[in-house]
């Protein structure tokens, strides 16, 4: 296909692009606060067991997840000259992205500062390697049909973030508050289910 074609494909979704690379990096900016408030020592005290371990597994993704959401958003927005370039450069986005969330199944099987829930497994695990799959698929199929996969992919991993920033700052906040109660009171477990 042409540039020119390309080009006119593409210039339909500018509009959804900006809004969501700009949603990205809004909320990726939201995120480091989010951070910042996991580093600080009540908050270190609160999580006990190893933080660093939590942040790695439930915090850091959700920096690349919307990220990457912010990345897509650029992507489609650039003058590609042809689909080749374009299904190459979304190709290596899905497939790094899957590998990464590899990872971060790892990193939150293998930390101890929290006991993840049924919930936690499905927006940390599940929906953002599902986001990714999609960019990978659109990348080989990208059609029509395969640029509303990648737009669905981008909308999913928005909010993905913020639904898991906005988790992070409730348990957070519910377990700072329950350190709060005299030692009378039970003992609060780890498990976010019972932290709400």
């Amino acid at each position: 296909m042409s540039a020119d074609t390309i080009q006119a494909t593409l210039a339909g979704w500018a509009n959804f692009y900006l809004i969501t690379g700009t949603a990205a990096a809004t909320l990726t900016g939201l995120q480091f606060i989010v951070q910042t408030l996991l580093a600080s020592a009540a908050l270190r005290a609160v999580s006990g067991g190893d933080p660093e371990g939590g942040t790695a597994a439930f915090g850091s993704p959700t920096v690349v997840h919307l990220s990457l959401a912010l990345l897509v958003s650029a992507v489609l927005c650039a003058p590609w000259a042809g689909y080749g370039g374009l299904r190459a450069t979304l190709g290596v986005l899905g497939a790094g992205a899957l590998g990464y969330s590899g990872v971060v199944l790892r990193r939150a099987r293998r930390q101890r500062s929290y006991v993840p829930t049924t919930e936690d497994w499905v927006w940390h695990i599940l929906l953002p390697a599902a986001a990714y799959a999609a960019v990978l698929v659109a990348a080989v199929i990208l059609d029509r049909w395969g640029l509303y996969a990648v737009a669905a992919a981008t909308l999913l991993l928005i909010f993905v973030g913020i639904h898991n920033a906005w988790d992070t700052i409730t348990y957070l906040t519910f377990n700072a508050l329950r350190t709060e109660v005299p030692e009378t009171e039970p003992t609060p477990s780890r498990s976010k289910d019972q932290a709400t």
